[in-house]
């Protein structure tokens, strides 16, 4: 069975979108390790798949290029909901599900600004042992609608920058800490730029590798950033494949609310899957 995809980036972080109101994929995990592999299917981080919903213009499915339920994905929201007005499933400006919470989307252009749920959570200062470092650290958490541990490059100790950092290595051991089972999280190397500006590396869980980019990271960064150095709102978060996203936010007592996720979601190719080796 030959099935039509759409291949969606968002900021560098790239995703196979399919249409499944008439379920046409019937096995997400599967379909999932076999559409996302490079080498062997289309290539991409993760698959969208937009379902028919009565609450709302439909709801989106995510799944991790391991064949992982994702969670929700900020800038797989962008995409579907890109994707969803060019295939005239839905207006510029409209409401989705995912993990049973409604997002709000507007799409202008190449440009797509998607509400984000209130992040929840915050940890500031947890110590982790880090054996590729030889260092205990201080750690950062927060959960923006998945887990995501947030680590400023200074307190990887001397001689560490954004640049030089082995994100595999360091990341993979983070992910994997038993303080974070069973599930595992994400992990995140921030910088401070100027003019409100965050650089970032993520190592996303599901992926197992960097990713070129991470929506809810970069809204998990932007809540860190805000809490250790009070920066923005708005914050600006450079992305490892050079785009910028934006994350717009207010302060709600001890919490956050109105959090907003701006940045670009470009259709990339179109084409058919032979998922024969799904069923």
């Amino acid at each position: 069975m030959k099935i039509p995809f759409v291949k969606m980036s968002g900021a560098g972080n790239d995703f196979v979108v399919i249409d499944n109101r008439e379920r046409v994929v019937t096995n997400g995990p599967e379909f999932a390790k076999a559409a996302c592999d490079r080498r062997w299917g289309i290539g991409a981080d993760g698959l969208l798949l937009l379902e028919a919903c009565k609450k709302a213009a439909y709801r989106m499915m995510y799944y991790n290029a391991d064949g992982s339920y994702g969670g929700m994905c900020g800038n797989g929201g962008r995409c579907i909901a890109a994707f969803a007005l060019l295939a005239g499933i839905a207006p510029a400006h409209h409401t989705f599900e995912a993990l049973d919470h409604l997002y709000t989307a507007h799409v202008d252009g190449e440009t797509v600004s998607l509400s984000m749920r209130n992040p929840s959570g915050v940890m500031l200062g947890t110590v982790l042992p880090i054996k590729a470092l030889g260092a205990t650290i201080a750690a950062n958490f927060v959960n923006t609608g998945s887990p995501h541990v947030v680590i400023p490059t200074d307190v990887l100790g001397r001689g560490q920058t954004l640049d030089s950092l082995d994100v595999m290595t360091i990341g993979r051991e983070v992910r994997g800490n038993e303080r974070f089972a069973p599930d595992g999280t994400n992990v995140n190397f921030i910088e401070l730029g100027d003019l409100n500006t965050i650089y970032i590396r993520t190592y996303e869980r599901g992926v197992e590798a960097e990713t070129l980019s991470c929506g809810t990271g970069s809204v998990a960064a932007a809540i860190i950033a805000y809490m250790l150095w009070k920066i923005g709102p708005p914050t600006r978060i450079r992305v490892r494949s050079g785009a910028v996203l934006q994350v717009r936010f207010e302060r709600d007592g001890q919490g956050f609310k109105n959090v907003v996720l701006v940045g670009p979601a470009v259709r990339t190719f179109i084409g058919q899957f032979d998922a024969k080796s799904t069923d």
